[in-house]
């Protein structure tokens, strides 16, 4: 792998995002990063997607990194995320782009598509599958049926209290949730039984770090800096971005890649009536997809991108 690009800050939408950029003049590719990443997480795939003839396009989205982390709450909403997106394409002079996204990015991405479809040529997804709009608010069902402690009933109802054990502990946490193969392990079950905090009060057993030291301590110094509230902020929007999306028509209409991870805690679901052009695969992964299995995601998105997405620019 060559050495991660270095970022430039770029006026968008109102804030200043940190983006990295390769292969300029070549076929758009933005990449959308997930929580708690940042975008060195695709590491692994920009040096391929440029020498394949794209414009990798790679921001620390608002509230990560160096980028820009407004203190208003609903400043983390999806209007807000995917408009960061469209004017970061607009400083770009780029009309139309190829967008992939992982976890919370794959969330922005699917939003993207709805919202802004005139901006969006295609969609490759990791991890996280495209939901139709629920009939109720998320946050109140998820709190209902899987109770105070589920991780995203626990930001939104005990605002800053994960984000400070979150900062008090950086290193311990994020080595806690780069974790692969904990499948494998039979005992040492991990610390998120009761509450996400515990991710950053005791050392996680199973499975094996997903990544080296050295990349290891990218991620640390990046939220050392930026801290986590933002971060979590993202997840305090989600009965926001309910109830300001309703009457927004669900249906994707761009070529569509998915691709799951089949030890990920998040559950494949069929888009077939959502995605008429969809194509998905399963890795032998986690969560972490692009970082555990990079050789494997890149070919798959590869070959997607030369079958569906070449011809249309």
């Amino acid at each position: 792998m060559s050495e991660f690009p270095e970022p430039r800050m770029i006026r968008a939408n109102g804030v200043e995002l940190a983006v990295h950029e390769a292969g300029e003049g070549g076929i758009p590719i933005l990449l959308a990063h997930g929580w708690p990443e940042i975008a060195y997480s695709w590491r692994h795939q920009v040096e391929p997607l440029v020498q394949a003839g794209y414009h990798v396009i790679a921001p620390d989205q608002r509230g990560y990194g160096d980028s820009s982390r407004p203190a208003d709450v609903t400043a983390y909403d999806c209007h807000h995320l995917t408009g960061d997106l469209c004017g970061l394409l607009d400083a770009l002079g780029i009309e139309k782009a190829i967008h992939v996204g992982h976890d919370w990015g794959a969330i922005v991405v699917w939003h993207q598509a709805l919202l802004h479809a005139d901006r969006v040529a295609g969609v490759a997804n990791l991890s996280v599958p495209f939901r139709p709009r629920e009939p109720e608010d998320p946050v109140a069902f998820w709190e209902k049926h899987l109770g105070q402690d589920f991780y995203i009933v626990h930001f939104n109802r005990q605002p800053g209290v994960a984000a400070a054990a979150f900062e008090a502990n950086t290193e311990r946490f994020l080595r806690n949730m780069y974790r692969t193969r904990q499948w494998e392990s039979s005992s040492a079950p991990e610390p998120a039984g009761q509450s996400i905090v515990r991710y950053a009060e005791v050392a996680v057993e199973r499975g094996e770090l997903l990544m080296s030291e050295e990349e290891l301590a990218v991620f640390v110094e990046a939220f050392k800096r930026s801290g986590f509230n933002a971060p979590c902020n993202w997840y305090r929007n989600f009965t926001r971005n309910w109830e300001t999306t309703e009457g927004v028509r669900q249906k994707v209409d761009v070529p569509t890649l998915m691709i799951y991870g089949k030890y990920d805690m998040v559950p494949q679901l069929d888009m077939t009536d959502y995605i008429d052009d969809l194509e998905t695969h399963t890795l032998a992964c986690g969560h972490w997809i692009q970082q555990e299995k990079p050789r494997e995601t890149n070919a798959i998105l590869l070959d997607w991108l030369d079958r569906k997405m070449k011809q249309a620019f």
